[in-house]
């Protein structure tokens, strides 16, 4: 087994945060992505020199060498890391990298309440998956 490449710090209460996630490990057939889940109790994300209210903003990841990443520049690595990268590579095509970039900040932003309309349900400040 290879050793892992990229870990991408992910949120299991969102429906598309946890669907992409189960999506890149079936296809990491080499065992380079590794993932940490950031709602899981214990996770501190102090220890990345990250606080909770900008691990929970952007999705995030950690380069081998420690480089913490996020947005689409994390979604690229992750991608990369499984071995599918080739799909996500427009994405950081000059002409078009900003135009994905922003819409991520754009989705980013918006997540929770998508996710309620795909399965996440919230009740007295708890989030979880259907």
């Amino acid at each position: 087994m290879a050793t892992q490449t990229f870990t991408l710090l992910f949120d299991s209460e969102c429906p598309f945060c946890k669907r992409e996630v189960e999506w890149l490990q079936r296809r990491d057939k080499h065992g380079r992505l590794g993932a940490i889940d950031i709602a899981a109790p214990g996770f501190d994300p102090a220890r990345l020199g990250l606080s909770k209210e900008r691990v929970h903003a952007r999705l995030h990841g950690v380069a081998a060498d420690g480089t913490v990443v996020e947005g689409m520049a994390a979604m690229r690595a992750a991608w990369t890391a499984a071995g599918v990268g080739w799909a996500m590579a427009p994405t950081g095509w000059p002409v078009l990298r900003w135009v994905f970039d922003l819409g991520y900040l754009v989705f980013a932003r918006y997540r929770v309440p998508l996710g309620r309309l795909f399965g996440r349900r919230c009740d007295g400040g708890s989030c979880t998956v259907r």
